[in-house]
């Protein structure tokens, strides 16, 4: 991966570990040749400067898909609360005005699209196939499973679905990722590799 856009990515807010965002960045290279990229959950944009450097390097695009009022465990009182994104006019979270300036501070606005808006009803309208998909959005079941359900489908076959914050051990985190990397080994989606939380998958060809 470029260092400089290593660097950035290792700046932005975020929850992403070098070795999981560097095979998220590997998985993005390999799957790129399938159609363009796409991730549920943007956040600050940290691992989209790992999608958006692969998709740089392959010609293609990274869409990122979010709403941008942060996830249940983002909100005030929860762990990940971070007070900094808490906009002061309407006292909600609001992350796009820092994805945009992380895109911008990283030079890649030119292969990074940012879609603003619920992942399931975004989805329901989608129709391009996607080389990889990177589920990454709210951590709750319903919401993690209804993620899974609305843009699977989208992946091209031989494409790539990956899960990020997966853990068989409840002592290590929530169980709703690893409820839904369970639900896709089910429905055919082949397991690839895991680094960290960082699982991938491939769909059928």
């Amino acid at each position: 991966m470029d260092a400089e856009l290593l660097k950035h990515a290792r700046d932005a807010i975020g929850f992403m570990p070098d070795d999981e965002g560097l095979a998220l960045h590997q998985a993005g290279l390999d799957a790129a040749t399938a159609g363009p990229l796409l991730e549920v959950g943007t956040y600050c944009g940290k691992s989209a400067i790992y999608l958006g450097a692969a998709a740089r390097a392959r010609n293609t695009v990274l869409y990122t898909v979010d709403h941008h009022r942060g996830s249940e465990e983002n909100q005030a009182g929860w762990e990940h609360h971070d007070e900094r994104l808490v906009d002061p006019r309407s006292g909600r979270i609001d992350t796009l005005p820092f994805f945009r300036h992380t895109i911008e501070d990283a030079g890649i606005e030119d292969v990074v699209i940012a879609v603003v808006g619920q992942s399931a009803l975004v989805a329901a309208h989608w129709a391009t196939p996607v080389g990889l998909l990177f589920i990454d959005g709210g951590h709750a079941l319903d919401v993690a499973m209804a993620d899974y359900e609305s843009w699977s489908p989208r992946v091209a076959p031989g494409g790539a679905l990956v899960f990020h914050d997966v853990f068989e051990d409840p002592a290590d985190g929530g169980q709703a990722p690893y409820e839904v990397w369970k639900r896709a080994v089910t429905d055919g989606f082949e397991p690839v590799s895991t680094t960290g939380s960082l699982r991938v998958l491939r769909a059928r060809r």
